[in-house]
């Protein structure tokens, strides 16, 4: 026994003396993190753990809440969904009135949750603005004209089209399930740029679709250099206070006083969320303020001209935004991890939100089972 632990031991300090070699410590807040409070992963509260920078909200814009409000019953097929998924937020509006919301496990219209990747989209928001405002003239400028550091590891080719739709060709690896992988060092590591800025193109950009966050935080990158603002005050500036948010939302950052994570982590509640549904669903005007070019509102929800990795035509992917065509209808949505959706259906003028800690099984189609049946859900209670 004595040298069952002496053994265990010697593991411990090498496997420690690994970690301080390799440079990789951030191992260490990563577990304090998830394994020691009983996680595996990410989850959607864990943003209290990290630093943050605050979106400021302005004057409140209250939702309309339609006369038919909770007035439906969710159908039997969503609740066992939403048991085995653990949903906490659930809501459905329908012109421009919230119809239908229900909250689970002591989360309310008031609760923040980390939006994880939705967070994307927020950002190509951000893209069409700075454009919209001549702070950057156009997709198709050169990365590298903002971000000139990154040129000196051959990336002169890559566009800003090219991070908006996910076809840079960086060397990088979005493993969700990799502990010492670049998607986990991006989270829980504290140097965003360094990890990004060292990126090199090792596939022709502009020709596949690849999902990479790489893309998102240097378009976040560009964003800060041609405003001279931070992601938070710029978002808080042009969408979080003209929108009406009613809190303020939290941002996190790779350290204090560090670089936000545009790829994830904009901490907010559903209804704050589903203000960018209706912002879009109005091709960019805000109850007569034209935030967003409507030009660039298209684009962002059209199908970008790309193959997926099989070589076929990628049929599910615009500017930071998620493309559908289910039951004849024309869908798009920002989405993120362990299934938050804010999905958007024109043809029948709804926003379907849902939040919470788990979701459906990946689809060979891109796209995964619960984000079909919320939509089926939805429909059911108001088509």
């Amino acid at each position: 026994m004595k040298k069952l632990l002496q053994y265990i031991f010697i593991i411990f300090i090498l496997l420690n003396l690994l970690v301080v070699i390799s440079g990789k410590s951030w191992i260490y807040k990563a577990i304090s993190i998830t394994y020691l409070k009983g996680y595996t992963s990410s989850y959607i509260h864990d943003y209290v753990h990290f630093p943050a920078n605050v979106v400021e909200n302005g004057e409140h814009q209250q939702w309309l809440v339609s006369t038919d409000y909770n007035k439906a019953d969710l159908p039997d097929f969503i609740k066992e969904v939403n048991d085995k998924l653990e949903t906490t937020a659930f809501m459905v509006i329908q012109n421009d009135s919230i119809i239908f919301e229900e909250y689970w496990h002591d989360y309310s219209t008031d609760s923040a949750s980390n939006s994880f990747s939705m967070a994307k989209s927020y950002i190509s928001t951000l893209i069409g603005i700075a454009i919209k405002e001549g702070k950057i003239k156009s997709i198709d400028q050169k990365v590298c004209e903002y971000i000139p550091e990154f040129c000196e590891v051959g990336n002169a080719n890559i566009t800003i089209k090219h991070l908006l739709t996910m076809s840079s060709g960086l060397n990088w690896d979005e493993n969700y399930y990799n502990p010492i992988g670049q998607t986990a060092e991006a989270y829980y590591g504290n140097d965003l740029r360094g990890l990004v800025i060292d990126l090199q193109s090792i596939e022709t950009p502009g020709k596949v679709f690849k999902y990479h966050s790489s893309c998102t935080q240097l378009l976040a990158f560009v964003v800060e250099r041609a405003t001279g603002k931070t992601i938070s005050e710029y978002v808080s500036e042009k969408l979080w206070k003209p929108m009406g948010s009613k809190h303020p939302a939290l941002w996190n950052t790779d350290k204090e006083g560090g670089n936000e994570k545009a790829f994830c982590c904009l901490n907010s509640n559903a209804r704050d969320f589903s203000r960018i549904g209706k912002l879009y669903m109005n091709y960019g005007n805000w109850n007569g303020n034209q935030i967003l070019d409507s030009s660039y509102v298209k684009e962002a929800i059209s199908i970008a001209d790309l193959l997926d990795e099989d070589g076929d035509k990628n049929v599910n992917y615009g500017y930071q935004f998620w493309l559908s065509n289910y039951k004849g209808l024309d869908i798009y949505y920002a989405r993120g991890l362990w299934g938050q959706y804010v999905i958007c259906i024109p043809e029948k003028d709804m926003i379907v939100v849902r939040l919470g800690r788990k979701f459906g099984a990946y689809l060979e189609d891109g796209h995964h089972k619960d984000f079909y049946q919320f939509i089926d859900a939805a429909l059911e209670m108001y088509n």
